[in-house]
């Protein structure tokens, strides 16, 4: 005998780093201003379909490895650590910090998606070829469904996000959308 489980929340959107210290502060992405919109009607779209809405982000304590590679950023309690106001997650909207650019390592992302039936990924938010690709690599291996909206992710420039997107195609085999085909 088997017994399913059910799938209401079979879809989960995954904001990465749409954080203070990344569209304003620290390491300020000008081009991120331009997702903002895309990813705010996803997540309210989301909300509406009973979707798990997740926000993945930064949440540094000194020491950290990146650090050694960007300097300090989003530290753990700081304002460059919060949501960006544009984006701010609401009631019943989960919440991550995250000490390395996946949004799986050690996070328990994982075990929140598989105890609320999640078996696709639609992945949002900074950077497409740094943070977006680990979390679609942690993802691929552990054999979610991967949607990348190309209008809903972004890099410092348009070679960084144009690469990644074709990395995460070829690799994972991301189906790379627009947000529109995505808010039907």
């Amino acid at each position: 005998m088997s017994f399913k489980k059910s799938l209401k929340n079979e879809k989960a959107v995954i904001v990465i780093d749409m954080l203070e210290d990344f569209v304003y502060g620290a390491l300020k992405n000008v081009r991120a201003k331009r997702i903002i919109p895309k990813i705010a009607g996803l997540v309210n779209h989301a909300r509406k379909k009973g979707w798990i809405v997740v926000y993945a982000n930064d949440a540094h304590l000194p020491g950290d490895p990146e650090e050694k590679v960007w300097g300090p950023h989003a530290m753990a309690g700081s304002k460059g650590a919060q949501v960006i106001s544009e984006l701010k997650p609401k009631k019943g909207d989960f919440v991550l910090g995250k000490r390395t650019y996946s949004g799986f390592y050690e996070t328990g992302l994982d075990l929140l998606l598989r105890d609320n039936g999640v078996s696709e990924l639609i992945i949002t938010g900074q950077h497409t070829h740094i943070c977006v690709r680990h979390t679609c690599a942690d993802a691929f291996a552990r054999n979610y469904k991967i949607t990348v909206p190309e209008d809903g992710v972004e890099s410092f420039s348009d070679s960084d996000h144009k690469n990644g997107l074709e990395y995460l195609k070829i690799c994972y085999g991301a189906n790379i959308v627009k947000t529109s085909s995505l808010i039907v």
